[in-house]
């Protein structure tokens, strides 16, 4: 799964870098703890117009009448969200990328301790993660989740699942631009296209805050 993600890119270099044009409501950046039901930076395509926009981080299916009726949808699975009613729709029809630099994955510790690792893609600053997203309420707001599929070979050392990490020449598949095929898309990156190093315990705290959350310890 995923559960936590830093967003470093400035809003405009993460505009020019989507080809999108960026809304009036996006989160501040630098963020190093960005932590479910924060408002995150997503692309999403809008009549051949890619924006880049805020939404809440916790998808909402269109039953749910409060945000607590159910649990925090904040991860979807690739092998079931064609199937689940939760998610089956959004698949289809409302795709987008959930901009991140990278996200932070828990390998449980010998005596069950959870010990956080820093995962990034290998030469980028910034990564597009699949995304599905859901107008919810009556202020139709707009919320998402992460795609995940089974880990590769080299995070599986740390974690059983990774995020499905859509890579720049597919984005406009992913987003619709290109006609169908992007189920083929929802498979784990290749081991050597990730980094990752163990990150200082404080990140185990959602109030954390500061660059040091993404420094290598020994």
């Amino acid at each position: 799964m995923c559960g936590r993600f830093a967003i470093l890119l400035p809003t405009d270099a993460m505009a020019g870098l989507f080809d999108a044009v960026p809304g009036n409501d996006l989160p501040e950046v630098p963020n190093y703890n960005v932590c479910p039901t924060n408002m995150v930076h997503v692309v999403r395509g809008d009549d051949g117009t890619r924006r880049l926009g805020a939404m809440r981080w916790g998808f909402f299916p269109h039953w749910y009448k409060t945000p607590t009726d159910g649990p925090l949808l904040i991860n979807a699975r690739s092998e079931s969200i064609a199937e689940k009613p939760a998610f089956r729709a959004a698949v289809r029809e409302r795709r987008c990328l959930i901009v991140v630099s990278g996200f932070y994955e828990w390998e449980k510790g010998k005596d069950g301790e959870r010990l956080p690792w820093y995962v990034t893609r290998n030469g980028a600053e910034t990564m597009a993660l699949a995304g599905i997203w859901q107008s919810w309420g009556e202020d139709d707001e707009q919320s998402c989740a992460i795609v995940t599929t089974d880990a590769n070979k080299a995070m599986s050392s740390i974690h059983h699942r990774v995020p499905v990490v859509i890579e720049p020449g597919n984005w406009g598949l992913w987003l619709g631009e290109e006609g169908k095929g992007a189920a083929r898309l929802m498979h784990p990156p290749e081991d050597e296209d990730l980094g990752f190093h163990r990150v200082s315990k404080a990140v185990n705290s959602n109030r954390a805050v500061g660059p040091e959350l993404i420094e290598p310890i020994d």
